[in-house]
């Protein structure tokens, strides 16, 4: 799962996409993110519909408080890209998609350290 959130957080960033993609994408390691702490908790979140979601609203009950203001943001971004990928393009703006690429990054940060406290038998 690393390796998906390290090549997201990487293409979020490349000049020339938009900012509709680049937003979308860092979503995409945020959500990765979420996915890993979920799992490390002893919990998996199944691929149906709604999984993003409850993936969202399941981070803070893995991790804890700690990224109740992550959980909050990344659910008002689910939503965003839900339009991006299924509704309308031009969507995101680029100061939108330099946010969430800097927020995916932070939340990343903190779950490694998460991690780190709690598993700390868990290469990386």
């Amino acid at each position: 799962m690393r390796a998906l959130v390290a090549r997201d957080l990487a293409d979020a960033q490349v000049q020339g996409l938009s900012a509709d993609r680049r937003f979308a994408t860092a979503y995409n390691a945020a959500l990765q993110t979420a996915n890993m702490a979920i799992a490390c908790a002893g919990y998996r979140v199944t691929a149906k519909t709604g999984h993003h979601k409850v993936t969202v609203e399941a981070i803070t009950l893995a991790v804890g408080s700690a990224v109740n203001t992550y959980a909050d943001y990344f659910e008002t971004c689910r939503r965003k890209r839900n339009v991006i990928d299924y509704t309308r393009s031009h969507v995101a703006t680029d100061s939108e998609a330099d946010e969430i690429v800097d927020k995916a990054r932070e939340f990343y940060e903190l779950v490694e350290q998460w991690i780190k406290s709690k598993f700390p038998t868990l290469k990386r």
